[in-house]
């Protein structure tokens, strides 16, 4: 893997916690506006702009792009974010109660990604990468990272395990109780020579952020004529993180009606299907297993594939999805059925059960997919299915911004 440094901006330490801000695609528009109300530098203002313009303002309109380059270039002229005086890489350090995970902030090459040598998992939505797109150009800016991860290897782990025995740059917990710590390191050539020797990376989230980046550099490319290779716009904002030290959370289901079936009769096709356990737990605790909450009770399912060589239909959403979801209660497309939502690991059991006690329908607790499972399906070229993970904690955008 090729990875650089580069002269990027950074907040002051004064200001870190306050521009610091979560992606811009974990809360809508009124999400945005709550968290940045107060907090005049928070990057919201720039990588969701319409939250100072007026309501219903279209979120993909001309205004808004324009309203958040004049936001970013206030925070630079304020003093808020400050030209770094030399290349640099950065150690970005996140903790969650016990989970600690350590990543390598730098500059990945746009060609890697097309190359496949940065591995992807998901498919994009053209009007979400048309967004970003827009934005990295107006902006001439990554102002989020792209969550990487790559199988560990010893000599990068050395260098950040002496790295994170320094002074840090930033270190705040942020209003949700994450901590979040990030060390300079100047120049970096020990660094680029020891990601040398990693074959590959894999995308962990921020499948539309490298997209984008890609598209914005085929653009410039375009617009130079004396394009060289050695631009900036070659390489985007990356956090590339060891697969050992990540935590993945399920993405659990819930299905808002039973098909026109009773309870009974929804009971009786999962027993005949899966098997079916009273009384299991509202987590599941192995792959295979499924905790289905149905009429105000948590029953277990066994989600065993059957042998197959295809890395995909081996996931425990891929059975539910071809055994159940699909022929008995009618989610033909999870992608376009308005009958299915998605609740993030993060909100727990919990959630599953308030949301069916009010509603109705069905929920599904789920065993958060590994590691291992998303590298074999990404080695392999396929697609995991829609919403089958979800990484917490989530990067913070801000902290480092790479311009070109």
């Amino acid at each position: 893997m090729r990875i650089h440094p580069f002269q990027g901006l950074v907040p002051t330490p004064a200001a870190a916690s306050e521009v610091a801000c979560v992606p811009y695609d974990v809360v809508n528009t009124a999400e945005a506006a709550a968290l940045a109300a107060g907090k005049p530098d928070s990057l919201l203002h720039v990588d969701r702009a319409e939250i100072g313009l007026p309501p219903n303002t279209d979120p993909y309109s001309d205004i808004v792009y324009a309203r958040a380059r004049d936001n970013f270039l206030a925070l630079q002229k304020k003093g808020v974010l400050v030209r770094e005086t030399e290349p640099c890489l950065y150690v970005y350090q996140q903790q969650m109660g016990a989970h600690v995970q350590r990543g390598l902030i730098a500059g990945c090459h746009v060609d890697d990604y097309d190359r496949e040598l940065i591995k992807k998992h998901e498919k994009t939505r053209r009007d979400k990468e048309d967004d970003r797109t827009k934005l990295i150009d107006t902006l001439s800016a990554d102002t989020g990272p792209v969550f990487l991860t790559y199988r560990d290897h010893a000599p990068v782990t050395a260098l950040v395990n002496a790295k994170t025995k320094e002074k840090p740059l930033h270190d705040f917990t942020a209003p949700d109780g994450i901590r979040h710590t990030v060390w300079r390191i100047a120049g970096g050539a020990e660094w680029v020579q020891a990601f040398a020797a990693v074959p590959v990376t894999y995308i962990a989230d921020g499948h539309h952020r490298a997209a984008s980046a890609a598209r914005v550099a085929r653009l410039r490319r375009e617009r130079n004529s004396r394009h060289t290779g050695n631009e900036d716009y070659n390489w985007f904002l990356c956090v590339l993180f060891p697969s050992s030290e990540l935590k993945i959370l399920p993405y659990n289901r819930i299905v808002t009606d039973l098909n026109g079936l009773s309870p009974a009769e929804l009971l009786a096709k999962v027993k005949t299907l899966f098997g079916l356990r009273e009384n299991a737990a509202p987590s599941p605790a192995a792959l295979g297993d499924v905790s289905m909450y149905l009429d105000g009770k948590w029953y277990g399912l066994r989600c065993v594939a059957e042998v197959s060589a295809d890395p995909v239909s081996r996931l425990d959403v891929s059975v539910l999805q071809d055994k159940l979801l699909g022929p008995v209660l009618g989610i033909a497309d999870v992608r376009t059925s308005k009958r299915i939502d998605f609740v993030g690991g993060i909100r727990g059991p919990g959630e599953l059960v308030k949301r069916v006690d009010a509603d109705g329908g069905v929920a599904f607790s789920m065993f958060p997919v590994t590691l291992t499972q998303l590298m074999d399906i990404a080695d392999a070229g396929q697609i995991m299915p829609p919403k089958s993970t979800w990484f917490e904690p989530k990067l913070r955008s801000g902290l480092v911004v790479h311009t070109f």
